[in-house]
């Protein structure tokens, strides 16, 4: 394999921290160079608004079609793929996190959901499409940097409109729960994607949180259907399957990377929670 590291694709530092062109026919062999590519993870967000036709992406190992009118983000540090192309108009946008607002970044990190597709209706789809318009003209014609406050505007005006679209489709499916509970777990998958290597356990993060650790686990438990304990190997097996996968690190200092000292506890735990143990996960995957 030949690889200690996922390759982490970079804004060009010419761009100043933002990209955004349209994805016609034309694009298309740009796109397919992209399915050539290795997956890979990116160190800014990337949006994928397709308004006619269909985009097939893998992240972290899940396949994603995204048919138009619809919007797919890949945020920083998932795995990425474009698999398969078949557009006919849409956009690409890619930002630097500095753009975003800690307050508007925060509502689409604390979600439950790990991939963010938000299907549009015509109204929606026309109002994105003036939107990633001005942007486009902004960037081509103005300064294109972080410091433009306009350019930081239309971005933040983009994602809060994104957020608070995603957030009417988790709130259909949560209906039945209280703000307070439904809060609980939000903090706490924000916590586990920031802490998985330090932190193992549901009683640290309920120290971290003020509750009790039996109330933390109750909360996520009847508001998933899953337990805090799963949420933390998800995230520890998710990044596990990604150095797998696509670095030649061998399987104990992958252990030690996340936070195992004892590489055969590792090991148990992997093969239980995926199924399969890490070598032939690796050998199915290569």
């Amino acid at each position: 394999m030949g690889k200690e590291h996922i390759h982490l694709v970079q804004l060009p530092e010419k761009t100043r921290g933002i990209e955004i062109f349209r994805m016609t026919d034309e694009m298309i062999p740009l796109l397919q160079r992209e399915i050539a590519s290795s997956p890979h993870r990116h160190d800014h967000y990337t949006c994928f608004f397709v308004e006619y036709g269909t985009i097939v992406h893998t992240i972290d190992f899940q396949e994603v079609i995204v048919e138009g009118p619809s919007l797919l983000i890949s945020y920083p540090g998932q795995m990425h793929q474009v698999k398969k192309v078949n557009v006919f108009d849409g956009w690409i946008l890619a930002f630097d996190p500095k753009f975003i607002h800690q307050n508007v970044s925060a509502s689409i990190e604390e979600s439950f959901s790990d991939i963010i597709l938000i299907p549009f209706t015509k109204e929606q789809q026309t109002w994105f499409s003036s939107l990633f318009e001005l942007i486009k003209s902004e960037v081509t014609q103005g300064d294109s940097s972080i410091s433009n406050p306009i350019i930081g505007h239309l971005i933040n005006g983009f994602f809060s409109k994104t957020a608070s679209l995603f957030q009417l489709q988790e709130t259909e499916r949560i209906l039945d729960y209280s703000s307070r509970s439904i809060e609980i777990v939000k903090t706490f998958r924000k916590l586990v994607r920031e802490q998985f290597v330090q932190m193992k356990k549901p009683s640290e993060y309920a120290v971290i949180m003020n509750i009790s650790v039996s109330y933390l686990n109750d909360t996520v438990k009847s508001i998933s259907g899953f337990t805090a304990t799963h949420f933390i190997q998800q995230e520890i097996f998710r990044e596990s399957q990604r150095l797998l996968c696509y670095t030649n690190k061998s399987i104990k200092e992958i252990a030690f990377q996340l936070g195992y000292e004892d590489y055969k506890y590792f090991i148990r735990l992997f093969s239980k929670s995926v199924g399969i143990s890490p070598s032939n996960f690796r050998k199915q995957n290569q």
